[in-house]
């Protein structure tokens, strides 16, 4: 049967099909009508005329009596109301026949049928790492160890509190006919699943990412892996959030903990440093080496275009010496004693001369240097 597992529903601790009444607003044992026909007439004597003294009642009195226990059992035994965040499951024998919306609603008296309307808008929270209620005999929001220390995937024990905040997935076609028959306990399922859950991601994790960075990363795994988890339970359970409370190392190693991540911080300044210095000296130095190299090719640029130009004017003067081979000649000493004598002190012979032989000449150049006034002859 699909409400054997429902506790109170069903056969299960009623005795039979109609034991227990079902949980909701269709349930409770049928009122004596015995009793409740004696009560009513007992007022009726006293309102209705004529039935006071203790005679037959009227049949004005009877009908009016009829009416009013009719009215009451229709009310009690054929309606049912569905408040506005419930939704109504109606069971005809124990099998699903239909659900019912808010509002005033009509059914088969019990045990032929019977209601269940939880509430599918009101959102649940399991805490799991701390006493959420105080009447389960501690403090609320004392640790509770056995369920926040885990085992993190770098062998390192982390101490995490959490919260699960869910819903009836009323959205689904079965949604609620799971969560109401498919599971006994759905709060304690919930925080079963949240914990295995949460102990699985964990142990995929570093410590150092969790204590960090990862916090929402953590948070959206475990809530697809509970939800995954859930739907193939068939809960009819929707996980809207996990909220992580406390990530910290656990207490009696908290303070080596903060010296290690002290280290790590000043571990990380000091390449931060490094970083910077590197950042600062390397563009310098592909600067120069960018300049040494556009130096180095501007020189052998030039280099090779004046050889360039030497090897043309060489294969230029050859030609012109093969054309005229004396002119060329003659041309080439008189442009090379040019350039050898035009910077030195001069005495010309001639050999065929009578004496010394020497030629007298008139320097000219010496005669515009000597004419060239010193800087004081004006003063």
């Amino acid at each position: 049967m699909p409400w054997s597992n429902q506790t109170g529903g069903g056969w299960k601790g009623g005795g039979g099909p109609w034991g227990q009444p079902p949980r909701g607003t269709g349930g409770g044992q049928p009122p004596d009508l015995e009793e409740l026909l004696r009560r009513s007439q007992d007022r009726l004597k006293q309102v209705l005329p004529g039935g006071g003294g203790g005679g037959r009642m009227s049949p004005v009195g009877l009908v009016a009596l009829i009416v009013i226990v009719a009215a009451f059992v229709a009310y009690n035994f054929f309606t049912f109301r569905v408040n506005p965040d419930e939704l109504g499951v109606v069971l005809r024998f124990g099998e699903i026949n239909r659900k019912a919306e808010p509002g005033l609603n009509i059914r088969l008296p019990y045990p032929i049928e019977r209601v269940y309307t939880p509430s599918v808008t009101r959102v649940n929270r399991v805490t799991i790492g701390q006493v959420s209620d105080d009447r389960l005999g501690a403090t609320a929001g004392a640790d509770v160890p056995a369920e926040s220390l885990m085992l993190t995937g770098d062998e390192n024990i982390v101490d995490i509190d959490f919260s699960v905040f869910w819903v009836i997935n009323f959205t689904e076609p079965t949604g609620t006919e799971d969560y109401l028959f498919n599971l006994e306990d759905p709060e304690g399922t919930v925080k079963a699943v949240a914990e295995s859950a949460m102990r699985e991601v964990v142990g995929r994790s570093n410590i150092q990412p969790l204590l960090t960075q990862a916090r929402q990363i953590t948070e959206t795994a475990v809530q697809e892996l509970m939800q995954e988890t859930l739907d193939r339970y068939g809960a009819g359970i929707l996980i809207t959030q996990v909220q992580l409370l406390k990530v910290d190392p656990p207490a009696d190693v908290i303070a080596s903990f903060r010296d290690v991540q002290a280290a790590r911080a000043d571990q990380e300044r000091v390449q931060n440093e490094a970083q910077t210095y590197a950042n600062r000296v390397v563009p310098e130095a592909r600067g120069q080496a960018s300049q040494i190299i556009e130096a180095a090719n501007a020189y052998r640029d030039r280099t090779i275009a004046e050889a360039q130009g030497q090897a043309e004017r060489f294969v230029k003067i050859y030609d012109a010496y093969r054309l005229a081979p004396d002119v060329s000649r003659k041309r080439i000493y008189l442009e090379t004693m040019e350039s050898i004598l035009a910077g030195m002190d001069k005495i010309i012979v001639d050999e065929s001369a009578t004496g010394t032989g020497v030629v007298p000449y008139l320097p000219l150049d010496a005669l515009t240097r000597g004419a060239t006034p010193s800087p004081g002859a004006n003063q």
